[in-house]
């Protein structure tokens, strides 16, 4: 083979292996894949001899081509039959970005959510995007969205800066829902919240222990020690492309601090969801779209 030969060959191979990484990155990964992310956990503020299973959700961004309903439906069907005691959906329902042919209506999407079945319930929390599709809440700079209603239709418990206490007798716990840190889009990538972690946790009422749920994981840093004894996140996607456990491109403040995974800090415990869907692109490498299941407590 000549030098000329050897060198179209290599090139040839080059092409085709990004090619078949195009495709994978931009179809078959996001589309078609669904893996359970399992944790199992004992952090401090959690009784350790109480097994509590909690199915995450986050991210869907509900939309044609990308996340028809049809795909909604198999992931409920997916986390169903994981048998979960708690499910709690992080925010982000809507999905409108590049590519896409239709938006899915937030109610369309709410009805095939209420097939999700826990003995403690389905809790949810809103993300920017389902503030940022609501041209009233986004041009009075108020809320809640009309996504929190469809929610609430479908008999889903819908959590603001509320709490709400769930369990058994003897063995009660808190679900404790923030408003988005980024629901209002102020342009120039500066965002306006809707949170107040102090009025979530003022509707807590006794020492039972806390979940936080929250969209964005950068409130963190702010969350009390010792009250809380887990915190729930999405939004990142995971940074959804994330080789080598980096993301080039993370939606926080805290770049790949909180982009995926179980984060510890100061004996604090958070989960960041990798989420479900895209936005922006329709594209997902590394970080495939994950039921986020974390298993409490009752481990040795």
């Amino acid at each position: 083979m000549t030098r000329r030969g050897a060198l179209l060959t290599v090139l040839g191979g080059l092409s085709a292996t990004l090619a078949a990484g195009g495709l994978y990155g931009f179809w078959i990964e996001p589309t078609y894949r669904l893996r359970v992310a399992e944790y199992r956990l004992r952090p401090p503020g959690w009784p350790a001899d109480r097994a509590l299973t909690i199915a995450a959700l986050s991210d869907i961004h509900a939309n044609e081509p990308f996340m028809p309903l049809e795909r909604v439906q198999e992931i409920v069907e997916a986390t169903n039959a994981l048998r979960p005691d708690l499910v709690v959906l992080l925010g982000d329902y809507l999905g409108n970005a590049r590519f896409i042919r239709r938006v899915i209506p937030a109610a369309e999407t709410a009805q095939v959510l209420r097939g999700l079945r826990a003995p403690h319930g389905v809790h949810t929390v809103l993300g920017n995007h389902d503030w940022w599709e609501d041209p009233q809440a986004q041009r009075f700079r108020r809320g809640p969205p009309r996504m929190a209603r469809q929610l609430a239709d479908a008999g889903l418990s819908v959590l603001h800066n509320a709490a709400v206490k769930t369990g058994f007798r003897g063995q009660g716990f808190w679900v404790a829902g923030l408003g988005s840190l980024w629901a209002f889009n102020e342009g120039e990538g500066r965002y306006l919240g809707a949170n107040d972690l102090g009025r979530t946790l003022a509707g807590v009422t006794d020492r039972d222990p806390v979940i936080l749920l929250s969209h964005e994981p950068d409130i963190f840093p702010q969350v009390p020690a010792g009250r809380v004894a887990l915190t729930l996140c999405g939004h990142t996607h995971g940074g959804q492309v994330r080789l080598g456990g980096w993301s080039p491109i993370v939606p926080s403040a805290f770049g790949n601090r909180y982009a995926h995974g179980h984060v510890v800090e100061e004996g604090k415990h958070m989960v960041v969801s990798g989420g479900l869907g895209t936005s922006l692109l329709p594209v997902r490498l590394g970080v495939p779209p994950e039921i986020t299941l974390v298993r409490l407590g009752g481990v040795g």
